[in-house]
């Protein structure tokens, strides 16, 4: 049996996930304490980037007496056994401290949405597979889940020419969401969907905006070289009217005015709940400084985008107000997409990012971010008085363990080791009452630093600090996860982060979107483990602790007393 110290088992818990996860070995053992049996499992896995986990939990079946005994054997001959009547004097010895699972009985309720898939809608405007959509709903219903996520594509809706709106999908789509008495975020997404990761469908910009765009390409951020992003439109042109006569801020008021007078039945009902506000790619308040599309790899530190003509101008004009002209330029030593910060002059430790002109230029960066959202978030509040904006910020965990924080930087988050880069944010929302929702809630900095050491990454660590930045700020703070999840483990970490133990004034996330909906979300194990996820949630209490039979190949032979 592998053996394990103590200071290794993290007191962040564990749990087996369902068939079809990364699970490749498991162990049961009981555990030794003051001379009493303490039971949990302990599960030894390979790990997202295929390293061991240790994951403990109590175990017990569902209907079966208290008083009754169990053995748990895995052979790598016979799989698993479960046998009663075991016999306590066979039991093997453990040094391991005995872990409860938290009871989340009575803790704040907090809604869990879900996200739906990004092709819902096709680029007619047509709602696809109608009556199927619905059966999943269904579903989603029955398990308890309080509403859906939809982006509303700019796209899609204004495709063929300025305010030439078609909300047809959309209403059907949300027809069949009141229907079912669920509730909906909506988010406006004024980005491009297409090569990022997990898109499965190309949404480009509206045709008219890209015609603009054929003839004046610094409509679109730009780097270094000169390459164009065409996923979203530059912030220098929020007050420039050169979008057929119109500013790009005045476009994308003019589009939810149309949306908060098209769905007016739906606000006044209560049905739409909430209007997130896409203030940048993949609907996020950042700069695009890691496309995949231009060559960019995790974990690279990606660059800076602000070289088309309009945000050049902006920053000659702040670089003279401050009466430098010549630092009216980028920094020319912070490398390429796929550079580490050591390789660099400008974010290696003591480089240049700390300088006078380096404080200056990442303090105009960040700014030009904040104003964006300043601007776009009070026409919001405009067109949707009475109903919750938010916005979104995506969680760049990588290089947080430098000084420097590059990663961010180039994303605009002027997050450097002596600086609070989310502050700025939380007071801009708090400015507009706007909730802030943040992602990578369910990583784990272990596997990051399993599966990339180098890039010194530490989610758990940026979570914590803007979760607290934005609760310092008294704004609602929501979340969601980053990437795929099915799995107990990462429901954990989620209810971690929504609902802190012990938090002396009881913060928790006013509510949780779940990525995304999927065939496979709803097969039975996984849907399972999410309907649990689902009501721990909700503060219903630990939710039914499911024990299958599982063929796990290991040379280990032990037993288990299991309590119910």
């Amino acid at each position: 049996m592998a053996q394990f110290s103590s200071p290794q088992v993290s007191h962040k818990l564990r749990l087996p996930r369902p068939p079809g996860a990364c699970c490749k070995a498991t162990t049961m053992a009981s555990l030794s304490s003051s001379g009493k049996t303490a039971i949990a499992s302990l599960k030894l896995s390979q790990g997202p980037w295929g390293s061991p986990e240790l994951n403990l939990c109590p175990l017990r079946l569902m209907g079966s007496d208290p008083s009754r005994s169990f053995a748990v054997v895995r052979d790598s001959a016979e799989g698993t056994v479960v046998g009663e009547n075991v016999d306590h004097n066979k039991v093997e010895d453990s040094s391991l401290e005995k872990f409860e699972e938290r009871d989340f009985t009575g803790t704040p309720y907090v809604p869990v949405y879900v996200m739906l898939p990004l092709g819902v809608i096709n680029m007619n405007s047509e709602l696809v597979e109608p009556e199927a959509l619905r059966n999943q709903l269904q579903v989603l219903k029955s398990v308890g889940v309080d509403g859906v996520m939809v982006d509303c594509w700019w796209g899609i809706v204004e495709a063929h020419s300025p305010q030439g709106y078609n909300w047809s999908g959309y209403k059907k789509l949300f027809q069949i969401v009141r229907d079912l008495n669920l509730k909906l975020q909506v988010v406006m997404s004024f980005h491009e969907c297409g090569g990022n990761v997990g898109d499965d469908v190309h949404i480009p910009l509206p045709h008219w905006v890209t015609e603009i765009g054929q003839k004046n390409p610094d409509i679109y951020f730009t780097n270094k070289e000169g390459k164009h992003n065409t996923e979203c439109l530059t912030w220098g042109i929020d007050k420039e009217r050169v979008l057929r006569g119109r500013t790009a801020v005045e476009v994308y008021f003019d589009y939810m005015r149309s949306f908060r007078v098209e769905f007016d039945e739906f606000f006044e009902e209560g049905i739409i709940s909430e209007i997130e506000v896409g203030l940048g790619p993949c609907g996020e308040l950042r700069y695009p400084s890691y496309p995949k599309q231009h060559g960019w790899k995790y974990p690279g530190i990606g660059e800076f985008q602000c070289y088309d003509r309009y945000l050049m101008k902006n920053l000659t004009q702040a670089a003279e107000a401050r009466g430098h002209s010549f630092w009216a330029r980028v920094p020319d030593n912070a490398g390429s997409y796929n550079s580490q910060p050591h390789e660099t002059g400008f974010f290696r430790d003591g480089g240049d990012y700390d300088s006078y002109y380096g404080r200056f230029f990442l303090n105009w960066y960040s700014r030009v971010l904040i104003d964006h959202g300043d601007r776009v978030l009070a026409l919001a509040n405009l067109a949707f008085e009475g109903t919750r904006v938010a916005t979104k910020v995506s969680g760049i965990h990588w290089w947080y363990k430098t000084a420097s924080h590059p990663a961010e930087l180039t994303a605009g988050f002027y997050n450097s080791c002596n600086r609070d880069g989310y502050a700025p944010i939380s007071a801009m929302l708090k400015k507009h009452e706007a909730a802030l929702n943040f992602t990578c809630v369910e990583m784990r900095t272990l596997d990051q630093h399993e599966g990339f050491p180098e890039a010194l990454a530490d989610p758990e660590g940026l979570v914590w600090q803007v979760l607290n930045a934005a609760w310092d700020a008294n704004i609602p703070v929501a979340s969601e996860n980053a990437l795929t999840c099915f799995d107990r483990e990462g429901y954990n970490k989620i209810l971690e982060n929504a609902k802190p133990w012990n938090d002396p004034d009881g913060r928790h996330l006013s509510a949780f979107t779940y990525l995304r909906l999927s065939p496979v979300l709803i097969e039975k194990h996984n849907l399972t483990e999410f309907e649990r996820f689902v009501k721990r949630m909700h503060g219903d209490g630990r939710g039914a602790c499911c024990f299958g039979e599982r063929l796990i190949k290991t040379s280990t032979r032990v037993c288990v007393q299991i309590y119910t």
